[in-house]
């Protein structure tokens, strides 16, 4: 295997439904649903909202055997690959298995040990639907989470190790995927770059876990997997917030924008305002961001507070504004387009937008 290849590239190659994962795939954005596990209506709504905003893959929690037939109709009608999301019942998740669901996301280690964990593997295996072994630092088996002579990455990679080693040696099921969240951002990093170590063919699902809500998540989320994904590390990944599952989609597309590996939306370029600005910048910005969020062209847009930020240092945007007193010209590419009127700013820099 070529040295260069970073880790990413080296993983096995799975398929959740018709998306590729690992062995070199893009990095496929995720999120889970949120909606009452019973509603087949709201669950696919909010499918539909995910996919527009870019969703590849969504996650489904089944708590309770009673939701099954929803599930059911919810893999049915949906347009992603939905991944049933198990805990503490093999029996949900072999039943998830036959009835649609494109990946299994389970925790041997709660769902009733290897053993329990066997019949599972054998319904995925009938489904040809990859699992995902998840573990979290607040689940770790008992024998594990014990150890003082291990660091938490160590024990979470070493339970990792051990059901992908169940999974392979006995089972002989390699249609794998691994996770092992923290909520601590330097936990998490420490603990995948081992993964990618020891587990150099799997692939990986990044995510920091329980990051919290939409302001203090995106940075935890930012500084994490933003490290990670530089390095090559991740094969899917999400951005765990409390907030609308849309929310975490965008920034993950943000933030894979802004490390150059996918693009798939605008990128904002705006600064940060200052005694020179004679219009109303932020508001300017904020309603420029909202038209945005539904445009899929993966352009610069840059929304400048004077000349002296304007066409210059934004000379590399698609299209741009650079606001004066009470009007503003828009550029393209460092090059004035037209001058319009403070109230015009918006219209006419999406016009020229719609235009490219």
């Amino acid at each position: 295997m070529d040295e260069n290849m970073k880790p990413h590239q080296r993983t096995r190659r799975i398929m959740v439904g018709a998306v590729p994962v690992g062995g070199g795939a893009p990095v496929a954005v995720q999120s889970m649903l949120n909606a009452p596990a019973d509603d087949v209506a709201a669950n696919l709504a909010q499918i539909e909202a995910l996919a527009e905003a870019g969703c590849e893959i969504v996650r489904m929690a089944i708590p309770r055997r009673a939701c099954l037939d929803a599930f059911e109709a919810v893999c049915a009608a949906s347009p992603l690959p939905v991944v049933a999301d198990i805990h503490f019942d093999a029996t949900i998740a072999i039943e998830a298995a036959r009835r649609g669901a494109a990946k299994l996301r389970i925790n041997p280690g709660n769902i009733g040990g290897l053993e329990a964990t066997r019949d599972v593997i054998e319904a995925a295996r009938e489904a040809g639907i990859p699992i995902r072994i998840g573990v979290n630092a607040g689940s770790l088996d008992d024998a594990v989470a014990e150890r003082q002579d291990l660091t938490l990455p160590e024990k979470l990679v070493a339970s990792a190790r051990q059901y992908v080693r169940f999974f392979e040696d006995e089972c002989h099921f390699f249609d794998l995927a691994v996770s092992a969240k923290a909520h601590d951002v330097q936990t998490t990093i420490d603990t995948y770059r081992l993964l990618a170590a020891e587990l150099p063919e799997v692939p990986l699902h990044i995510g920091v876990t329980e990051a919290g809500t939409a302001f203090q998540g995106i940075i935890k989320s930012a500084a994490g997997l933003g490290v990670l994904l530089e390095e090559g590390i991740g094969d899917t990944m999400r951005i765990s917030l409390t907030d609308d599952p849309v929310v975490e989609v965008r920034a993950c597309w943000t933030l894979l924008g802004a490390l150059d590996l996918r693009r798939r939306a605008p990128e904002l370029i705006s600064c940060p305002t200052c005694g020179r600005c004679q219009v109303n910048l932020i508001g300017l910005a904020r309603e420029v961001e909202e038209h945005l969020a539904t445009v899929q062209k993966p352009v610069k847009v840059a929304v400048m507070g004077c000349v002296v930020n304007g066409p210059g240092e934004a000379a590399d945007a698609d299209i741009g504004v650079a606001c004066g007193a009470g009007s503003g010209v828009v550029f393209s590419h460092g090059k004035i387009v037209r001058k319009v009127n403070e109230s015009d700013i918006v219209p006419a820099l999406l016009e020229e937008l719609e235009n490219l």
